[in-house]
């Protein structure tokens, strides 16, 4: 059905790094691919992507790298999705090139607009903050290089959720 590619899956993960990071850190492609285990050849296409839309901001140069273009809280998942995927249809009479001869009469083109809208107004209401667990008090750091790894920041966010008592079903361990 509908189903992220791994190029989806890299892209945000990458930007969930980013997001963990401390505001303006430039963070290099290599240790963005390598916390999140993304080939960083795949890496360097999404983020060029990314760059054209905004998502994130690039520097040149041996103090080069990559910040987010935007605060967290401002970006979307479904910002992020369809950057690298498109946009989202679950089938082809959503995107206007049903080959279908009854077109827009068909009784089941509602039901997949409907989906279409559902699945755009999940991925819209949850931001790259909410997904990176970035919290004031919450820092995930490698102690040897001083860096985040993404699986430090999932850990954390996860343990954070499951120390409060609610079994991760808690709404104010969201940020």
């Amino acid at each position: 059905m509908i189903e992220l590619t791994r190029k989806g899956d890299y892209a945000i993960r990458g930007l969930v790094y980013l997001a963990a990071r401390p505001a303006n850190q430039v963070c290099i492609l290599s240790d963005i691919a390598t916390a999140v285990n993304a080939p960083q050849a795949f890496l360097v296409k999404i983020f060029k992507e990314f760059n054209k839309t905004g998502l994130v901001r690039s520097f040149r140069g041996a103090n080069g790298g990559y910040v987010l273009g935007r605060s967290p809280d401002t970006i979307s998942l479904l910002q992020i999705v369809e950057a690298v995927e498109g946009p989202i249809t679950p089938n082809r009479c959503v995107s206007g090139t049903c080959e279908y001869e009854r077109g827009k009469d068909c009784n089941v083109r509602p039901v997949w607009v409907r989906v279409q809208s559902h699945v755009r107004e999940l991925l819209q209401n949850i931001s790259l903050k909410e997904l990176s667990g970035h919290d004031d008090h919450m820092v995930a750091t490698d102690s040897k290089q001083g860096r985040y790894t993404f699986d430090d920041v999932v850990n954390q966010n996860t343990k954070q959720r499951r120390d409060c008592g609610h079994h991760g079903r808690c709404e104010h361990t969201r940020t």
